[in-house]
């Protein structure tokens, strides 16, 4: 019993929020920090799934800022949330694949590499940097 409520537990962590349940999430890695990541209209949803000793909103904030336009193609305009959870304000329609507003809440160019799709952890893998 005691192990089934456990894996019920463990599933239940990375579930999205209401807004984004339905959604299927995209798991990536932007500097050590993994995010399952949902897009949903004009908002995107970053769950950090690793376990992180004492992570401040700061740092993780940006690391879900890149996850997140990495998933949906467009600058996050703010991002909100906790260490934990994040919700993103895109910058662009998707569905018309056109930005909306040239702002964004990352400040300066960044650039990320793409290490590719990892089959031994199940998600790709960034690493990102202002250049």
């Amino acid at each position: 019993m005691v192990r089934y409520l456990s894996l019920l537990v463990l599933a239940a962590c990375s579930a999205g929020t209401p807004h984004f349940r339905d959604v299927p999430a995209t798991r990536v890695a932007v500097n050590g920090s993994v995010f399952d990541v949902r897009v949903r209209d004009q908002l995107a949803e970053a769950v950090r799934i690793n376990s992180q000793y004492a992570p401040r909103l700061g740092p993780i904030r940006v690391r879900a800022a890149l996850a997140m336009a990495q998933v949906s193609g467009c600058p996050l305009l703010d991002v909100l949330g906790d260490a934990a959870v994040t919700v993103g304000i895109l910058g662009c329609d998707r569905e018309l694949g056109k930005k909306l507003i040239f702002g964004s809440l990352l400040r300066g160019p960044y650039e990320c590499t793409d290490y590719g799709y990892y089959e031994d952890y199940g998600y790709q893998v960034f690493e990102c940097a202002p250049y």
